[in-house]
């Protein structure tokens, strides 16, 4: 399905960059919570802080070169032109709306980042597990659900006073009054609804996937992951769950999804040599990051309420995160698109 060269790489060294670092963080993370040990709220935002040097930030900080290679290219000044307009044009609209509507800007972001992270684990399904369960586009639409709805719907059922905390956060650099008009989401017939309903789709999604698997592996391997990041996400407080998620899971996916359509990281790939290939992403991307950080600087002295917490700080990161993630996933969109995902 023109997926990538991930054919010419052996299947146990994509496993162990892209796939075995989040199961075993997941673990590693849910663990103390299952034994009733409490980990204090301020440490729980390390990982977000730490995503914007490791991973997080980084894993798009490649797209100016991202489309270019996906369709077998040498990128030259004109492609990173066309991204770097892109995310002047789209980006820039978007950070506008923060400071005129910032609580429509909020749910934009749940909403986006709900299909981008949705849209990196399908990916990584097709591509990196051979999923050949999810063959109609329906399906592959209900897996974006499913999978985008961990992250950023279960920890609103499951810890809806920790969500709003991190809304009120967000919204509140703009326009603290602005945060009123979220209350709806945060109803309990809300929640109730959108409990019942998602988890319908879940059930529907695994169950259609199992009965047209022909290879059974793929499929426990999507229900293993789907049912495992369900417990995760209910019993992790959000921004912790999230921090790793964001770093060890949709970041090091997306990653590897950036290897394989770079000839020097697949070639390292090969030679089983991830260190290589991990070496020279984070070449490309350095550069990027750099300048993203110097923004993100720059947006502490716009917005009308500047941060004096940590909560607020990275409540800022999230913003400006929410403000590159938008044309982040019109790049990863058009990779879809050459790549077959959504065939």
């Amino acid at each position: 399905m023109g997926m990538s060269r991930r054919s010419t790489v052996e299947p146990s060294v994509l496993y162990r960059v892209a796939l075995v670092p989040g199961w075993v963080t997941s673990l590693a993370v849910i663990a103390p919570f299952l034994a009733g040990v409490s980990i204090p709220s301020a440490l729980q935002y390390a990982p977000l802080v730490v995503s914007a040097v490791l991973l997080g930030l980084p894993h798009g900080a490649v797209d100016h070169l991202a489309v270019a290679r996906t369709r077998g290219e040498r990128p030259d000044w004109r492609a990173i032109a066309r991204v770097f307009a892109l995310y002047g044009v789209v980006g820039g609209a978007y950070a506008v709306a923060w400071f005129l509507a910032p609580a429509a800007a909020f749910v934009l972001f749940i909403a986006v980042t709900w299909f981008h992270w949705g849209q990196g684990d399908l990916y990584a399904l097709l591509a990196l597990a051979d999923a050949d369960h999810l063959r109609s586009l329906p399906q592959r639409i209900g897996t974006v659900l499913v999978r985008g709805g961990l992250p950023m719907l279960v920890p609103l059922l499951a810890f809806p006073e920790w969500y709003r905390r991190v809304a009120t956060d967000l919204v509140s650099l703009f326009a603290p009054d602005a945060v009123a008009a979220l209350g709806w989401a945060f109803r309990a017939d809300v929640r109730t609804a959108l409990a019942v309903a998602y988890g319908a789709l879940v059930m529907v999604t695994l169950a259609v996937g199992f009965a047209r698997a022909d290879a059974r592996q793929p499929w426990l391997l999507d229900a293993g992951e789907t049912l495992g990041l369900l417990a995760y996400f209910a019993l992790v407080p959000p921004v912790l769950a999230i921090g790793v998620y964001f770093c060890l899971w949709h970041s090091l996916r997306h990653v590897a999804r950036l290897l394989l359509v770079d000839d020097d990281a697949t070639a390292a790939l090969e030679n089983r040599d991830p260190t290589a290939a991990l070496a020279g992403f984070a070449r490309d991307a350095a550069p990027l990051t750099v300048a993203s950080l110097a923004l993100l600087g720059g947006l502490y002295f716009l917005v009308p309420n500047p941060p004096g917490s940590v909560p607020e700080w990275v409540a800022l990161y999230l913003v400006f995160i929410a403000v590159v993630t938008l044309p982040h996933v019109v790049v990863v969109s058009i990779m879809d698109r050459e790549q077959g995902v959504w065939v």
